[in-house]
């Protein structure tokens, strides 16, 4: 016998035909269990993966990936600035802006809006305004037309379109002879856009730079420099060397700051959505124990003759426990290719089961988002067929222990 004694016996119990066949069919239901959970497991986690991307993509294709500001008020300098920080290697882009909380008025509809001045040429280097245009253009934002962008859904709110006045109130005010009044302008609406974020589609507008100083008697002066860096996800720390570098005093915010409690919610939402889903897969890979307990009982004279055989109580152990782990890893490792396929695969199935009950899970009218994305991680994967294999082999542990400690004399006495 050219193999370990406890891995060829485990095996071949494992692939015997058993005279219960209850106990084969519990076996195969811990299998099924095991895949199944690690199948939905994977899917869910990389759709959710697949949504997160994607709303960050949404973000990031309007918020910079760092900001600086002068803490002391407006920046004259900025273009100085400007020049700097485009010469640095680790920026991509850079562009002014002017930004101030207002409201905006079209009749007996008032709503707040975040206002941002833009040089049209330049914000293209660190948003994609220009492509979510849905009516009219940037290049409209024209110095001293005092034209402006509004967000579809403030649009809609407001009842305007292209072509329509707004009025936009900020908090500035002005000396007049019947008192202290806020500053007010008229503004022609030169376009729309669309994000399919409520943050800004709902809430933001665009002017041209130089209208939104006029606004602010800002003078020559602007709020500060948004910056677009070759890696997102070293913005806190390339942001802080590009204000270092460039030696004044700088109040610096990046886009994990700015956003940083929403992409938190995003976070813990997958951690938990993948523990509660994790049950699925513990719950299968328990069903093990109650599958080798029945095993241990039917096999009750086979540990008897072994053991007087001179075979170890931990030999014995290692028997089932081999059994209970091959049930574990083939369950884990179908799950594990099954899932994969299923989750890079997930919009055509969906989009079959759409077109055979006549169904449409997601409305873009409502989430914006027509069909599932999917992103897949390798670690996510990995991790999942770990956690679900180690669960398996724990779950072998009681009913092996108990079958290690098999008396031979009981055992054989009604033999």
């Amino acid at each position: 016998m050219y193999h370990p004694l406890p891995l060829y016996i485990g095996l071949r119990y494992t692939r015997a035909k058993r005279r219960n066949h209850f106990i084969s069919f519990i076996s195969g239901t811990s299998m099924v269990g095991i895949t199944l959970g690690i199948v939905a497991l994977i899917v869910v986690l990389s759709v959710m993966n697949g949504f997160h991307k994607e709303i960050q993509q949404r973000i990031l294709s309007m918020a910079s990936h760092a900001t600086l500001t002068d803490p002391y008020g407006g920046m004259a300098n900025w273009r100085e600035i400007l020049e700097k920080v485009r010469a640095h290697r680790d920026v991509v882009g850079a562009a002014p802006f002017v930004e101030v909380q207002g409201m905006l008025v079209n009749g007996s509809q008032v709503s707040g809006a975040l206002i941002r001045g833009i040089l049209p040429t330049d914000e293209d280097q660190v948003s994609d305004l220009r492509r979510e245009m849905t009516r009219g253009s940037v290049d409209d934002l024209v110095d001293g037309e005092f034209r402006i962008v509004l967000g579809r859904d403030l649009a809609a709110f407001l009842g305007v379109g292209p072509g329509d006045k707004v009025t936009v109130v900020t908090p500035q005010v002005s000396a007049t002879p019947v008192g202290i009044m806020p500053r007010l302008k008229r503004f022609t609406v030169s376009g729309i856009f669309a994000v399919g974020m409520a943050d800004y589609d709902r809430n933001a507008a665009f002017i041209q730079l130089s209208d939104a100083a006029k606004l602010l008697n800002l003078g020559d002066a602007v709020s500060g420099v948004r910056l677009k860096l070759t890696d997102m996800w070293e913005a806190p720390r390339l942001a802080r060397e590009i204000a270092y570098d460039l030696g004044g005093v700088y109040r610096l915010v990046d886009w994990t700051q700015m956003h940083s409690n929403f992409f938190s919610a995003l976070a813990m939402e997958k951690r938990m959505m993948g523990i509660i889903l994790f049950l699925i897969v513990a719950v299968a890979a328990f069903n093990i124990v109650s599958t080798l307990v029945m095993v241990v009982t039917d096999k009750q004279s086979d540990i008897a003759v072994m053991r007087t055989l001179g075979i170890s109580p931990g030999r014995i152990m290692a028997i089932f426990m081999v059994q209970g782990t091959a049930i574990g890893l083939i369950g884990t490792l179908i799950g594990m290719v099954a899932g994969v396929i299923l989750a890079l695969n997930v919009e055509p199935v969906v989009g079959a089961i759409e077109s055979l009950f006549g169904v449409h899970f997601l409305d873009p009218s409502i989430y914006y988002i027509s069909e599932l994305p999917s992103d897949v991680h390798l670690s996510d994967v990995l991790s999942i067929g770990a956690g679900a294999f180690l669960m398996s082999v724990l779950a072998t542990l009681y009913p092996a222990w108990r079958a290690a400690r098999t008396q031979p004399a009981e055992a054989l006495r009604y033999e």
